[in-house]
């Protein structure tokens, strides 16, 4: 539990580590979803335009309607977002290699590295600090930890 007046974890009844983690990550997520909103604006980004580039990042060359599903976006959505980050230089719509009358929204992996990565720069470090501070086998309970949170992938 968070000390409402200055947001420290506090012990308490039960399991107190377990509280704490679910308050630092909720403090995580918090920072993420804020620090991923400043970067996005700076950027000229709206924040479902961020979402996409870390949809394609993540699951890599999609569809636009696998886009809409994964956002939960309708498809004329999908489209402007789409058309604001391909005019940005962002992501290329191609046609799928196995099948003509798809199209695939492909990541241009140049401008990702040379405009988005940058901003991204302090927190990779911060977080390959921190894992270097780790056993192989923190490093391992970490890692079975974050797994276990994730949705299987779809």
């Amino acid at each position: 539990m968070a000390d409402a007046q200055d947001g420290t974890p506090q012990g308490g009844e039960g399991d107190a580590a377990g509280a704490d983690v679910a308050f630092l990550l909720q403090r995580l997520i918090a920072q993420a979803v804020l620090s991923n909103h400043e970067i996005a604006q700076r950027l000229g980004l709206g924040s479902s335009d961020s979402q996409f580039l870390t949809l394609l990042q993540v699951h890599g060359p999609l569809t636009p309607g696998e886009l809409a599903r994964l956002s939960r976006l309708t498809t004329g959505t999908v489209t402007g977002v789409l058309d604001r980050l391909e005019a940005n230089g962002f992501v290329r719509r191609e046609r799928d290699a196995t099948d003509r009358r798809k199209v695939v929204v492909v990541l241009d992996q140049a401008a990702l590295a040379e405009r988005v990565a940058p901003h991204y720069a302090g927190h990779a470090e911060a977080s390959r600090a921190a894992l270097a501070r780790r056993t192989p086998a923190e490093r391992a309970a970490v890692l079975a930890f974050l797994t276990d949170l994730l949705p299987p992938p779809t």
